[in-house]
């Protein structure tokens, strides 16, 4: 069921991003090549159980040692963990999904796998929750802006710098991928995540990026900006291996699995990077 949803996650967005003149019909190629190396996984996966299961698995297996002492079945199931909870399929480099050049910049959100969460503090209302939770299936994509140290979103920093680029100029992706007259994150949600606690953060001093006036109404979106959780021990940074002196990108696809981890300075690497897959904003309908 795992995987079967995984599928139609993956075709869905494509789908949408067609019918609606966003991207072009090749997009539609990518399904095919993306979720057949995750049938095979699964179909890899249920006979090494099935083996595990009826006691013919022989001593070959290979299992994390602080299981010792568990009966075999047992310790497979922990062991295959992150591929019962779709985090172990990973998309081979295509226009989708980028270069590791950067991947250290953030270890812990594998460009190809999915988008593995981590709590974090919204800024607006100082509540606790997850990152990944913030993430709805709407078919838009998402871009994290993990924030360097000493980056308290003030003007001239990197953050601001590049919000307003990502706003303002025509060669961001923002402007190139979004129609006149759709809001600015129809299509790329950018969203930040800064390293003080919530307390050191002023909300209304953000770029105007981070607290869009969205909607019908105009109204202003307070659900854009996080910081680490530093009172409970849960820091982002430190758990998905973000690089605290530079910060970085991450762009997260629609399916929610990481498509790209850019250093901050990146711009024209990430214009390209969504280039290659979305039409000019000229060509929507």
């Amino acid at each position: 069921m795992n995987v079967s949803m995984g599928d139609t996650f993956n075709l869905g967005w494509k789908l949408i991003a067609v019918l609606t003149g966003r991207a072009d019909a090749a997009l539609l190629h990518s399904y095919s090549g993306e979720r057949r190396a995750a049938a095979k996984a699964l179909v890899d996966f249920d006979h090494q159980w099935a083996r595990v299961v009826g006691g013919s698995a022989g001593s070959g297996l290979q299992f994390d040692p602080a299981t010792a002492g568990l009966p075999v079945v047992a310790r497979a199931f922990i062991n295959n963990l992150p591929f019962t909870c779709g985090l172990t399929i990973q998309y081979e480099r295509s226009a989708l999904t980028g270069e590791t050049t950067h991947q250290a910049l953030a270890s812990g959100f594998e460009i190809g796998k999915r988008f593995h969460s981590a709590p974090v503090i919204r800024l607006a209302d100082a509540k606790p929750m997850h990152l990944g939770h913030c993430i709805e299936a709407d078919a838009r994509f998402r871009l994290f802006l993990f924030a360097p140290a000493g980056d308290a979103g003030q003007a001239g920093g990197a953050i601001a710098s590049l919000c307003d680029w990502l706003e303002h100029d025509a060669a961001s992706p923002l402007r190139r991928h979004t129609a006149t007259g759709e809001d600015v994150d129809a299509v790329i949600d950018t969203r930040a995540v800064f390293q003080q606690g919530f307390r050191a953060l002023d909300f209304a001093a953000m770029p105007a990026l981070l607290r869009p006036r969205v909607g019908r109404l105009g109204l202003c979106d307070y659900e854009k900006l996080f910081c680490a959780d530093l009172t409970r021990g849960e820091d982002i940074f430190a758990m998905r291996g973000i690089d605290r002196e530079r910060g970085c990108m991450v762009v997260v696809r629609p399916d929610q699995h990481v498509g790209h981890v850019l250093p901050l300075s990146a711009r024209a690497a990430l214009g390209d990077h969504f280039a290659g897959i979305l039409r000019r904003r000229g060509a929507a309908r």
